[in-house]
């Protein structure tokens, strides 16, 4: 039986409607999950698939904690979590400085803020139950606070390669539980030209190599000389070298892409490696993001 991943999927001005209509025909390909990206209003967007699907479970992926009060929070995830009927995670994280400056905000310390962050949603009163909260983690003592004050874990862009050793700080009946979430999100790109599908990717991911806490996350992954060489080509001013460092085997160790049976085989791949839940972040060779869900829905 084929084990199936989630999406991920973001509401964009102009094509909210039909990101809905997509969601629909997500649940009725039997997906496991759709999971929402902080671009735009992911909570809006999880209010929406909370009225429009009746099956498929969902959440974010995630709310950064410092956008919002924690009491508007609360009443907002506590009304999704209710109109769906239990099938809404809250997905949180401290999110990355160029994000948070954008927006006027400076963030504080990951742990502590998230350890607060979370007690502090709890104690809100009169709001009703709150929905099952998985924390952003990459490395391993946000693993550890995932086990400890929430009821799951979502990894970005993670190293399945190192994935058995990130995991190994969750403890045995976290893993095997069926209630403790552990997902990944993937970027995904399917195409029968592999070069182009690796480019695809590879600019994808440049982004995220510019950010610390990811090249602090790949260096403990094994990848420091990469790492080491994009910090390099940052203090130079040349960004441009940046995609050298980002090769085949990193590429293939933290993306999917390549042919259907290729991407289809990585989802295994990553299920084999403890990941529950694989979350593709489609991109295409050929399009935009409407034709990258076309070309994923057509390989299950």
């Amino acid at each position: 039986m084929t084990r199936m991943p989630a999406l991920s999927l973001a509401a964009v001005p102009g094509r909210r409607k039909a990101t809905i209509e997509l969601a629909v025909e997500i649940e009725n390909r039997g997906f496991s999950g759709i999971y929402t990206p902080s671009l735009g209003d992911s909570l809006a967007l999880c209010e929406a698939l909370a009225l429009a699907t009746n099956t498929i479970t969902f959440g974010t992926s995630i709310m950064p904690i410092y956008f919002r009060q924690v009491s508007d929070y609360a009443q907002t995830v506590a009304f999704i979590h209710e109109v769906a009927d239990g099938r809404f995670r809250f997905g949180i994280g401290v999110s990355h400085e160029p994000a948070l400056k954008a927006r006027g905000i400076s963030g504080g310390k990951p742990l502590t803020d998230t350890r607060n962050f979370v007690a502090e949603l709890r104690a809100v009163p009169r709001v009703g139950e709150l929905p099952p909260i998985v924390l952003a983690t990459l490395r391993k003592k946000m693993i550890g606070l995932a086990e400890e004050i929430a009821e799951g874990m979502v990894f970005a862009n993670g190293a399945r390669s190192h994935m058995a050793e990130s995991l190994a700080t969750v403890s045995p009946a976290a893993r095997a539980s069926e209630t403790f979430f552990i997902g990944d999100m993937i970027p995904t790109c399917i195409s029968d030209d592999i070069e182009a599908a690796k480019a695809v990717n590879r600019k994808t991911l440049t982004s995220y190599a510019m950010l610390p806490n990811y090249r602090n996350y790949w260096k403990e992954a094994g990848y420091a000389e990469e790492m080491h060489g994009i910090e390099a080509a940052i203090e130079a001013g040349d960004r441009d070298r940046i995609p050298h460092f980002l090769h085949d085997r990193w590429l293939a160790d933290t993306t999917l892409f390549g042919t259907a049976t290729q991407v289809r085989d990585g989802v295994e791949a990553w299920f084999d490696a403890g990941v529950k839940t694989p979350i593709l972040v489609p991109s295409s060779a050929r399009g935009g993001q409407m034709v990258a869900f076309e070309e994923l829905l057509a390989i299950y």
